[in-house]
């Protein structure tokens, strides 16, 4: 009930006091007892005026109310003693709802507060806040038909082997103490960094559709973006993570309750329609003939994406139909940040799309690094518009590193702090010196052991506040 619903009511509340009609309170009690209008002299009249009157001295509240059911209750004896209690308590628990829904639309209603505490309109204005991910108790996902169409062949025995269970206890060590140096270092150059709460992932699950275990809540660009000042969660495709924005609710609602927009892209069944059971996975060359025809693993039985799969430049926002983002999941962002932001597709020539910021990652205005075994199929869109694109180095990371759920490509998923600030792997040598003749500070850390679970810089956070306005870069 607004404000307009609420004076309504206040008005009605009024209406029913001492000043009202008599002859409107028979009436009132009459819808109760049936539709006629009591003949006077009668019992049934006389119990409708008792009624009226204890309603009006009930309403007004009061110890008075109460010492009206005694006496009256007295007078009429045991028979109607509880009809007179029932109608001095039902009119009580009305009032006092009454009460609370006006309360509740007062709060409702507040405006939100000018700092709001979630903001980022692209990739590189100066950051404030993040979240970071957690490798704490990160399990293999079972080897299903979403997860095959997404890994390379030669770790398809790794995940027949170890799927449902904990990723190699030494190596997840490893990575945990990487992120904490990484949260330090973040917080050391003036970001407030926010995490995940721990979960056990190994715990199994079932829902109407499937059953599985989880995975992590290792990379949050995966599973929320920030658009403005809205954080919204994605409905990702892979079962395995069904549940895993349980790790970042208790932070989601903090951010609520101090103003931001929180939203919920509707949740996929996960039935097996939303999957090709039949996809034909045998080779690299497969990937290439079926990305090449449009033919992806997931189908278009309900809207599906990864966040990871769009990536941001003011009002305008970019995406890829992937393994794990289909047309539907696209579409619904589409409508749902229109008229304000537009979104538009692009696509690559990648044998095995699967999150668009280790293919295509804009560090600044007018300026994307643009992978080059991927080629941006519509390179010319961004040509025309006068930005400048980027070609980073071969990434040098050592091939008997193990790298479970993504590929070398991760040295350009680089966090940009600022247009003149990144966070770039330690050991990528020729990408630090890319952005050094670019003019811009390297802050270096080494997450090795980090990037065997799926992500570099950009996959392992997301950007909550970032100090800017809404802009268009493409026009």
């Amino acid at each position: 009930m607004g404000p307009r619903g609420a004076a309504g009511a206040e008005r009605g509340y009024k209406g029913r006091g001492p000043s009202a009609p008599a002859h409107h309170a028979p009436g009132a009690l009459s819808g109760r007892l049936g539709p006629t209008r009591p003949r006077p002299g009668t019992f049934r009249a006389w119990t409708s005026r008792v009624g009226a009157m204890l309603r009006v001295r009930c309403l007004r509240g009061g110890s008075r109310g109460a010492e009206a059911v005694h006496y009256i209750g007295s007078r009429l004896g045991r028979t109607l003693t509880g009809w007179v209690q029932r109608t001095f308590q039902s009119t009580q628990a009305a009032t006092a709802s009454s009460r609370n829904s006006f309360a509740a639309d007062d709060k409702a209603t507040e405006p939100l507060p000018k700092d709001c505490p979630v903001s980022s309109y692209n990739e590189w204005d100066p950051l404030e806040e993040v979240i970071v991910g957690r490798a704490e108790n990160a399990c293999v996902p079972p080897f299903t038909i979403e997860v095959k169409a997404n890994t390379y062949e030669k770790y398809w025995p790794f995940y027949q082997k170890h799927g449902g269970h904990y990723f190699p206890k030494d190596h997840l060590k490893k990575a945990v103490t990487e992120i904490e140096e990484m949260c330090n270092i973040l917080k050391m150059e003036g970001v407030t960094v926010r995490r995940p709460d721990p979960i056990d992932w190994s715990l199994k699950y079932k829902t109407p559709d499937f059953e599985s275990t989880g995975l992590y809540s290792a990379m949050p660009r995966d599973i929320l973006i920030v658009v403005g000042n809205e954080i919204i969660e994605a409905p990702m495709a892979w079962r395995s993570r069904f549940f895993e924005y349980r790790a970042y609710r208790s932070i989601i609602k903090d951010y609520f309750h101090r103003g931001a927009k929180w939203t919920t892209a509707p949740k996929p069944t996960m039935a097996d329609e939303l999957y090709d059971r039949d996809y034909p996975i045998h080779s690299v060359e497969d990937r290439h003939k079926l990305a090449a025809q449009g033919k992806f693993v997931t189908t278009e039985f309900e809207p599906c994406f990864d966040a990871a799969d769009f990536i941001r430049a003011g009002k305008d926002i970019f995406a890829q139909r992937s393994q794990v983002t289909n047309y539907l999941g696209i579409e619904w962002m589409r409508r749902h940040l229109a008229p304000d932001y537009r979104v538009h597709i692009i696509s690559f020539k990648d044998p095995n799309p699967m999150h668009i910021d280790a293919t295509f990652n804009i560090i600044g205005p007018g300026t994307v690094l643009s992978n080059p075994d991927r080629p941006c199929h519509q390179i010319d869109l961004f040509k025309k518009a006068g930005w400048t694109i980027i070609t980073p180095p071969t990434p040098i990371i050592p091939d008997d590193h193990p790298l479970w759920m993504s590929s070398k490509w991760l040295s350009m998923n680089v966090l940009m702090l600022d247009e003149k600030r990144v966070m770039v792997d330690a050991n990528e040598v020729p990408t630090q010196k890319m952005f050094e003749k670019l003019g811009i500070t390297t802050i270096k850390v080494n997450i090795r052991n980090a990037n065997s679970l799926g992500g570099g810089f950009h996959c392992w956070t997301c950007d909550v506040r970032r100090r800017g306005t809404l802009q268009s870069y493409l026009d």
